[in-house]
């Protein structure tokens, strides 16, 4: 999951929120914890742990069965995260939060569902509150459940959206999330990003930044004050240099140009952070020529942002092409001249 570029989901979040939070023609009620009367709370307690164990023991056909059928229609995603995990997700499942989000009085599909949960004050959302903006939005009655998981390889944080239908909680939404990365949690990257913040070194605390909210964030339909405070300092530390929603290109030694388009960091295999960056290619049939455009790329985004050498092990150049197809090549730092 951390393959998939976290600064397009920040840039979602922040267009999530300008263009989501009108005041909506039609209420949406939400609530949260206490307020959620214990034996709804309980059950809904009950499906998202449910929904938990059958990922945590690879049972695809259980969450499957269990989904609304717009989500089982289209299970592959759900599928390939399940999949991917299995062995590393526990199945000690403690509850952090709940909400339960109620549309049910809308009176058709909603392009823009808005939930305010908790209390605001004049400045929006106060410590205990908490928003989702969620596009196209059948009415209805869901419920929100942020988890903790344990007892698997490394802790993970997983959020479960439910929907009522026809009085049982049906899966409508399965967001796992590790809660470590290269051994290491959401407040350890915010704190490096700070400090490779004031050294200077922009580029190594804008990637540390994107793995702390990638962490932290349970999903991206979401906002509160904590995920607001922290979105404010990852964008203020983004440097201007860096693909986004354009390439950037990049020059390199061989006389070639080449249009980044994403760039990220993610963990290898033995546990240690490379950065990917990810180039548009016509053609990657050619492996030789490829495997040379990567070496270029790494050499050249090296030199360009040297700080890098102090906070990834190596540098992974991907050539990908418009179908999405893509040929990647790692480099470690120290076979980087």
């Amino acid at each position: 999951m951390f393959r998939r570029s976290v600064a397009r989901w920040i840039a979602l979040f922040f267009l999530a929120i300008a263009v989501l939070l009108p005041t909506a023609i039609f209420a949406q009620e939400c609530s949260q914890a206490g307020e959620i009367e214990p034996a709804l709370r309980a059950a809904i307690d009950n499906a998202a742990s449910q929904f938990i164990q059958y990922a945590a023991h690879g049972d695809v056909q259980s969450l499957r069965q269990g989904a609304i059928p717009s989500v089982a229609a289209s299970f592959e995603g759900i599928q390939r995260a399940v999949t991917q995990e299995k062995g590393e997700l526990g199945d000690q499942v403690t509850i952090r939060r709940d909400y339960f989000l109620d549309a049910s009085k809308a009176p058709g599909r909603l392009a823009h569902a808005e939930f305010y949960c908790g209390v605001y004050g004049a400045k929006g959302h106060t410590p205990s509150s908490a928003s989702f903006a969620i596009p196209d939005l059948d009415p209805g009655q869901y419920a929100l459940v942020l988890t903790n998981v344990t007892g698997g390889r490394i802790p993970y944080m997983v959020t479960v959206v439910l929907q009522n239908l026809q009085g049982q909680w049906k899966l409508a939404g399965y967001y796992p999330k590790p809660g470590e990365v290269a051994g290491h949690d959401a407040v350890w990257y915010v704190q490096q990003a700070r400090t490779y913040k004031e050294a200077g070194q922009l580029y190594n605390a804008w990637f540390y930044y994107l793995l702390a909210w990638q962490i932290y964030s349970p999903v991206d339909f979401m906002s509160s004050l904590q995920l607001d405070k922290l979105s404010a300092e990852i964008q203020e530390a983004r440097p201007a240099d860096l693909p986004g929603t354009e390439p950037k290109a990049l020059r390199a030694a061989n006389g070639h140009t080449y249009n980044l388009t994403d760039a990220f960091a993610l963990p290898d295999e033995q546990g240690q952070l490379s950065l990917v960056v990810r180039y548009q290619a016509v053609d990657i049939n050619d492996t030789a020529q490829a495997f040379q455009d990567n070496t270029a790329v790494i050499k050249a985004l090296v030199a360009k942002f040297p700080e890098v050498r102090q906070a990834f092990s190596g540098v992974v150049a991907r050539a990908t092409t418009a179908t999405g197809a893509d040929y990647g090549t790692l480099l470690a730092m120290k076979d980087i001249h």
